[in-house]
C-alpha cells in the first residue's frame, strides 16, 4: 500500500489524506518534518539520498525527514524515521513550523507544513543503504558556503530549510 501523507490548512489543522505521490504531483499543502542532528562539536550531521529515490537521488540533505502518519505526533514521527533511515535514537525536541513549496525538475512539487526538529548524537549512524547512500557531519557555516558554490548538490527543500534553521539556532 502506497504511504500516504496528512493534507492540512495553512494553520496546519488536518483535512484529509492523500496518497504521498498523488500529493506531489498535486502540489498539496501536507504535513512534514525535518530533522536536523547536531554533534558536540556543533556539527550537523546530513545525509545524502539514495540513488534509487524517486526524486532527488544522490542528493546532500539534513539528517532526516518525511511525513507524519495518522495519529503520530511530529516527535515520535521524527523518531520513527530517524531509526528507520539513520538506526539511531535520540532525544528530539521540535523548534518552528513554516509552509514551503519546492518544485522538482521531475514535474513534483514538494508543498508542506513542515515540522522542523532539532536533536543531539555524537556517534556514526547506521545507515539504512535503501534510503541513504552516505553521510557526513559538517559545520554549519561550510554549509552555507557550500550551498552557495554547489547548490546543486543539495535538495531543494534542504536550502530553504537549512536558512531558516541556521537562523534560527544563531539567534
Amino acid at each position: 500500500m502506497e504511504e500516504e501523507v496528512i493534507l492540512v490548512d495553512t494553520n496546519d489543522v488536518p483535512i484529509g489524506t492523500m496518497s504521498k505521490m498523488e500529493a506531489h504531483e498535486k502540489a498539496i499543502l501536507h504535513r512534514a518534518f525535518s530533522v536536523f542532528i547536531l554533534n558536540k562539536e556543533g556539527q550537523l550531521m546530513l545525509q545524502q539520498r539514495a540513488l534509487s529515490k524517486y526524486h532527488s537521488p544522490g542528493l546532500w540533505t539534513n539528517t532526516c525527514c518525511s511525513h507524519q502518519r495518522l495519529g503520530e505526533n511530529n516527535l515520535e514521527a521524527g523518531t520513527r524515521r530517524l531509526q528507520e533511515e539513520m538506526g539511531f535514537k535520540t532525544s528530539l525536541e521540535e523548534l518552528f513550523s513554516f509552509v514551503y513549496k519546492a518544485p522538482f525538475d521531475n514535474g513534483l512539487t514538494e508543498h508542506e507544513f513542515d515540522h522542523v526538529i532539532l536533536g543531539y548524537y555524537d556517534s556514526e549512524p547506521i545507515i539504512n543503504r535503501e534510503e541513504v547512500a552516505n553521510w557526513k557531519w559538517m559545520n554549519l557555516e561550510e554549509i552555507i558556503t557550500e550551498i552557495k558554490t554547489n547548490p546543486d548538490n543539495y535538495t531543494a527543500w534542504f536550502k530553504i530549510i537549512f536558512d531558516r534553521f541556521y537562523n534560527h539556532i544563531k539567534v
